[in-house]
């Protein structure tokens, strides 16, 4: 073995990389001037892509398999290096190992309230978290775009990035989609991929792919949450004597917890919860004896709240309407007795010959006629 033979043996490198960490997206690889010996071995395994960066230049990427480094077999790095000599020598380039499998459970959420305009409450706010997923679609594009010279990039060094890209097109979505926010949760799965149909257009352009996207939650405000649950207890009362009493039997329950005060709190919500039950439903005393003519003065009670109406139909709701709209629906054979509804204080939704509310709007029309 001649002292070249020997010298071109010895300048041989086995070029791979093995991943043990959980969040290593880009790793370059270390070696002493960066020189890459003629002939060297590449292996890049599943789930990973090399890149080769040859004089501040992107020369090639190269997929899962086994390499051996050589001009025949490198086309671009040979016009790079203009290698037309005869003799084999070492060249200077680096290699950056890119991990082309998905991040998983990653989380996102909205840090600040979204606004948007609902069809049954109005001007609302509301907040929303989930699960996504990444994964590296383009090595070259995210190396240029994204990398750079880092020698070694994490995903945490981009999440906060896809997180804003996610919260912006998840308010985009909602905010245009028309879904009624007692809705959202039957939609969560609709929503999520329109939300990662219109992030795959962004992060295309970083070399990223968002395969999965999940909303696990979406939440309204304190206050908005405690109205709709006094809306709910309204629905449920029936009309609003039963709920004053409902109220004042809350009312008491709380001022029992308060050891301080808590037996005047109580005497007081249980009178101001019996002198409106009995103004309500028409008591005018403990014995039952029939009111006092009222005053002339006396304001009447506010009218009553009227239930709204949800129509589901081929996957898809409809509403809010008021009993009246139902009605007319009934008249023009667009809500029939199969129809599913739901309003507030339905525990699901139902066939409409089976809500008490809307089966008489259904005896107003007449019977189909006997066959013949």
């Amino acid at each position: 073995m001649g002292i070249f033979d020997f010298l071109t043996g010895e300048f041989i490198d086995v070029i791979h990389w093995t991943d043990d960490t959980r969040d290593t997206m880009v790793w370059r690889f270390q070696r002493e001037g960066h020189e890459i010996k003629y002939g060297a071995k590449l292996t890049v395994r599943e789930g990973q892509a090399a890149v080769f960066v040859h004089e501040g230049q992107l020369a090639d990427v190269f997929t899962p398999g086994l390499y051996m480094l050589e001009t025949n077999n490198m086309p671009v790095m040979t016009t790079l290096q203009h290698w037309d000599h005869g003799f084999k020598s070492p060249f200077k380039s680096e290699i950056y190992f890119v991990n082309t499998t998905r991040f998983n459970d990653l989380k996102w959420g909205t840090k600040n309230p979204i606004m948007l305009r609902d069809p049954e409450f109005g001007p609302t706010r509301l907040r929303a978290f989930g699960t996504y997923s990444v994964r590296v679609a383009d090595p070259a594009k995210f190396l240029l775009e994204i990398v750079g010279t880092d020698g070694e990039f994490t995903m945490d060094e981009i999440s906060y990035q896809i997180r804003n890209i996610i919260v912006q097109e998840f308010s985009r979505v909602v905010a245009s989609s028309g879904i009624p926010v007692l809705d959202m949760a039957a939609n969560t799965a609709d929503l999520g991929k329109l939300v990662a149909a219109a992030i795959s257009q962004t992060v295309a352009q970083y070399g990223l792919a968002i395969p999965e996207l999940y909303i696990e939650n979406i939440s309204l405000p304190p206050a908005v949450e405690a109205a709709l649950d006094k809306r709910t207890s309204v629905g449920l009362a029936g009309d609003l004597g039963r709920f004053t009493q409902y109220s004042a039997a809350e009312a008491m329950t709380e001022a029992a917890k308060n050891p301080a005060g808590g037996g005047m709190a109580a005497g007081m919500g249980a009178g101001m919860g019996i002198a409106m039950a009995q103004q309500m439903t028409g008591q005018g005393g403990p014995w039952g004896a029939a009111p006092a003519a009222a005053p002339a003065t006396q304001m009447p009670p506010p009218p009553p709240v009227e239930k709204v109406w949800h129509i589901a139909e081929g996957g898809e709701t409809h509403g809010p309407y008021s009993k009246a709209a139902m009605g007319r629906m009934v008249r023009d054979g667009k809500l029939t007795r199969e129809s599913h509804v739901w309003t507030a204080g339905l525990d699901g939704w139902l066939r409409a010959e089976d809500v008490a509310e809307l089966a008489q709007l259904f005896t107003v029309m007449p019977p189909p006629p006997p066959a013949n």
